[in-house]
C-alpha cells in the first residue's frame, strides 16, 4: 500500500446553539457543551437531515488545541436513523483562532480541523456505514461548521 484512498461521502452542514454551557477549568483544561441544532447532509450515496438533541463536548487544552467530540443523529432522506460519533482537533495561530471565535469567516487553510468519523445504524440499506472509517475537514462559517466527509477505502 504505497497511500490511503479516499472517496467524498457526503458535506456535513452543522448548527449550533449559541447557548454553552460551560463547565469551567477541569483537569484535563477547560469544557464547554455546545448543542447541535440540526441542519443537513448531501452526498451521492446519502443525504438528509441533522437531528437535533445532539452536541460537541469540548475540551480547550492547555496547549491551544480544541478536542471536539461529537455525537449526533442522522436521517436520511428516505427515513433511515445513523447515530454518528467523531472525535478531532482543531489548532492554528491565535490570531486566527480569535477571528473564528469572533464568527469571521476564516480561510481553511490557516487552521488545522480534522475529525475521525464513525457510524451506527440498523437501517438495511445503510449497513456499510458500520464498516467504515471516515475523515472529515472543517470550516467554520459565521452560521455553521462544513465538514467534507470522505470514506477511507
Amino acid at each position: 500500500m504505497s497511500g490511503i484512498d479516499t472517496r467524498h461521502l457526503f458535506d456535513l452542514f452543522v448548527t449550533a446553539d449559541a447557548g454553552q454551557v460551560r463547565v469551567g477549568d477541569a483537569p484535563c483544561g477547560r469544557r464547554r457543551i455546545v448543542a447541535i441544532t440540526g441542519e443537513r447532509f448531501e452526498g451521492d450515496r446519502l443525504r438528509g437531515r441533522i437531528l437535533p438533541g445532539g452536541a460537541d463536548w469540548i475540551l480547550e487544552r492547555s496547549d491551544g488545541v480544541l478536542e471536539m467530540d461529537v455525537r449526533m443523529t442522522l436521517e436520511t432522506d428516505d427515513g433511515a436513523f445513523v447515530y454518528v460519533t467523531f472525535r478531532g482537533f482543531r489548532h492554528g495561530p491565535r490570531e486566527v483562532l480569535d477571528r473564528i471565535v469572533r464568527g469571521e469567516r476564516v480561510d481553511p487553510g490557516e487552521y488545522y480541523q480534522r475529525a475521525a468519523l464513525f457510524f451506527e445504524t440498523g437501517a438495511g440499506g445503510y449497513l456499510w456505514l458500520n464498516r467504515i472509517v471516515s475523515v472529515a475537514t472543517a470550516q467554520r462559517h459565521p452560521d455553521h461548521i462544513l465538514y467534507r466527509v470522505f470514506e477511507i477505502l
